[in-house]
């Protein structure tokens, strides 16, 4: 690099010259720094005799005549090729913009409340998603009742078998094993009191109301809302769902319809199951521990529990039955392509089905306890 300066007056010419490229980074670094605080805005600058020029380079000249000369080489160095100017233009509009400011430290306690924010958010935006989905299944259902032709038979039994029959054995012995716990609680507690008699009643209350219904619902949570999710994720990331809308079908229709009308079907009769098989379960505890036969303890049953309360938990199961098949549908359609996507929308099904299902049976015993049922 060669550059020499003359003065005329009280103006001064500053001729740049050589190659202002990165392999000469080091000398046009020191020379820079001699010549800028040299250097005034009326003094005149000529390239005539610069060589090559790359980033590096353009960075140090912008750096030695400053941002706003740079941006104005139009008017002081119209002979320089257009190329050069304009990377001397954009380095001088990189280098003229004001630094970025650091992100303000923030307390622990905001962030905590921001998290909380933003999970708040995440919940409400998740469960307008899925009342827009309830929605679009129930159209969806009213549409396809009417036409018997676009009934899914054989869908509808295959999902029958895999959410009711396969599931029986599981409800009847945890509903079983549940009734026996409930017995001898009832009884260790009740003995105090000389009541143990009353641990029928218990029995018989908390399975025809609320355990029967609460734990078939939470089981198929588990096994089966999963289930749909995985099932329909993993098609979505074998882009099969993207097949069926190609081929002018409705995977609402297709997938999410059978489903529904499964649990629709085999809850009820898993809550049916489960009812006597925590009274099964009720009943051997209190034949064997509690000295009260089996005749007995169907005659209290007759005797003092209403009809009323196996209504009250029977009714609850197509509820939660709907709940738990779309969460699980709609789980699965929101899955992207990945295998973690799949695990976490699956794994997200099971708790919001869960939490669902015991948010709607506390407000459903709070109503029925204000309506005397």
């Amino acid at each position: 690099m060669q550059r020499h300066s003359t003065s005329d007056g009280q103006a001064a010419t500053l001729a740049i010259a050589g190659d202002w490229t990165l392999r000469h980074y080091a000398t046009l670094r020191r020379e820079v720094e001699r010549n800028r605080r040299l250097l005034n805005e009326a003094d005149r600058i000529e390239l005539d005799a610069m060589g090559e020029l790359d980033t590096a380079g353009a960075g140090l000249l912008v750096e030695l005549l400053g941002p706003t000369r740079a941006l104005q080489v139009d008017q002081w160095a119209p002979e320089l090729p257009a190329e050069r100017k304009a990377l001397l233009r954009t380095v001088a509009n990189a280098l003229d913009k004001p630094p970025a400011e650091l992100p303000a430290q923030t307390h622990a306690l905001a962030d905590v409340l921001a998290h909380i924010g933003r999970t708040v958010a995440g919940v409400w935006n998740q469960q307008r998603t899925l009342l827009g989905f309830i929605g679009l299944t129930l159209q969806t259902l009213f549409t396809v009742l009417p036409n018997p032709r676009r009934w899914r038979i054989t869908s509808l039994v295959a999902h029958i078998e895999q959410t009711g029959l396969d599931a029986i054995p599981i409800v009847a012995l945890l509903t079983f094993l549940v009734g026996a716990v409930v017995a001898f609680l009832g009884a260790t507690v009740l003995a105090d009191f000389g009541a143990t008699i009353y641990t029928v009643n218990l029995v018989a209350f908390s399975f025809l109301r609320e355990f029967g219904v609460l734990l078939a619902a939470i089981l198929l949570a588990g096994r089966t809302a999963s289930a749909f999710a995985a099932q329909i994720g993993a098609m979505k990331s074998n882009e099969e769902i993207d097949a069926i809308r190609t081929l002018g079908l409705s995977p609402i229709e297709l997938l999410v319809l059978p489903r529904v009308l499964a649990m629709l079907i085999t809850l009820p009769i898993l809550t049916f199951i489960g009812i006597i098989s925590g009274i099964l379960g009720g009943l051997v505890v209190c034949s064997l521990a509690l000295d009260i036969s089996p005749a007995m303890f169907f005659t209290i049953l007759q005797r003092d529990i209403p009809l009323n309360h196996f209504l009250v938990g029977i009714g609850k199961a197509p509820v939660f039955a709907f709940l738990i098949a779309v969460i699980g549908c709609l789980e699965g359609f929101k899955a992207s392509g990945s295998a973690q996507s799949v695990g976490e929308h699956t794994t997200s099904s099971v708790v919001q089905s869960i939490f669902m299902v015991i948010l709607l049976d506390a407000v459903a015993a709070l109503f029925f306890m204000e309506m005397g049922w």
